[in-house]
């Protein structure tokens, strides 16, 4: 199964002057209340909708979901908007049910409790700093989240086999376009003009079981549908053996390396990774001719 991966955020910036920061192993050990997900036991969540697949599937909804931007949008960026936001992702795993979509505004709190842990986590933080990360995450993922179409910030969630709530299981962020493309991206740099994987954590609970894969997975397909580019780029840590192998496993080389040199910034050294997605790629063809790691 997929162990937790590990991707290089652009946050680095704001958080630390002098340290790359990644998502590895993350842990939501508090309680999160907000409208739409309400946990009625430790890191569970019920949703008010059902979800079914048998075994794998993925569609546009026709539910509405209204967003906004905060800023004018094209007649095409609005088709575009409305599309990301009935995007949908179904998973049946051996343990329980994957459902991987658009984050929505009012899980923006329980997403910044997610990645904030991540970080602290990664970086060895005490527990009172994690406040500060969550101000700090939070205006990014704000930001971020205006820039919709040209990047998406997707949320998995989860049910086990036999139980009727679903949890928070992990998240992850794209970008579509150089409209997309963050202002302080992490080195090797990739190309702005091509889509980015970034920012992906699993719960700490959910590990191994595929969660991470599948988020990978979700990713690539709503890249093929939003991008006209197929190269699409994400960083790996170079002691991240156990994501770097999942990455290779999906079809992800790597195409440059930090220099030693970055050590001497207190960061950890990258690899810049990339993977041609094919034009005729499609929701069967990403879950089928890629099964999940075992």
């Amino acid at each position: 199964m997929a162990r937790t991966v590990s991707v290089s955020n652009p946050l680095q910036s704001q958080l630390h002057p002098h340290r790359h920061l990644h998502l590895h192993h993350p842990s939501v050990a508090k309680h999160h209340n907000h409208p739409f997900l309400r946990f009625p036991k430790p890191n569970h969540c019920n949703l008010s909708l059902s979800v079914s697949a048998s075994h794998s599937s993925s569609s546009s909804s026709s539910v509405p979901n209204p967003l906004q931007t905060g800023r004018f949008l094209t007649n095409e960026e609005l088709d575009n908007l409305h599309f990301l936001g009935n995007y949908s992702y179904h998973q049946q795993l051996e343990s329980g049910l994957l459902w991987v979509r658009l984050m929505r505004e009012e899980e923006l709190d329980m997403t910044v409790a997610l990645l904030s842990e991540s970080f602290a986590e990664s970086m060895m933080m005490a527990t009172g700093y994690v406040k500060l990360l969550e101000f700090l995450v939070k205006n990014y993922l704000i930001e971020r989240r205006g820039m919709m179409p040209h990047s998406a910030t997707l949320l998995g969630v989860y049910r086990e086999n036999g139980e009727e709530d679903f949890e928070l299981a992990g998240t992850v962020e794209l970008t579509f376009d150089k409209k997309g493309a963050n202002a302080n991206p992490p080195t090797p740099t990739a190309p702005k003009n091509s889509p980015y994987i970034c920012n992906m954590a699993v719960t700490k609970p959910l590990r191994r079981r595929g969660i991470g894969w599948h988020l990978l997975k979700a990713g690539e397909e709503l890249i093929t549908k939003m991008s006209s580019s197929r190269e699409v780029y994400l960083h790996c840590r170079i002691i991240d053996e156990g994501p770097f192998n999942m990455y290779t496993k999906a079809g992800y080389s790597v195409v440059k390396t930090d220099s030693i040199l970055t050590l001497l910034t207190l960061q950890r050294r990258r690899h810049l990774m990339r993977k041609e997605l094919p034009v005729s790629e499609n929701a069967s063809e990403l879950n089928t001719a890629n099964e999940q790691p075992t």
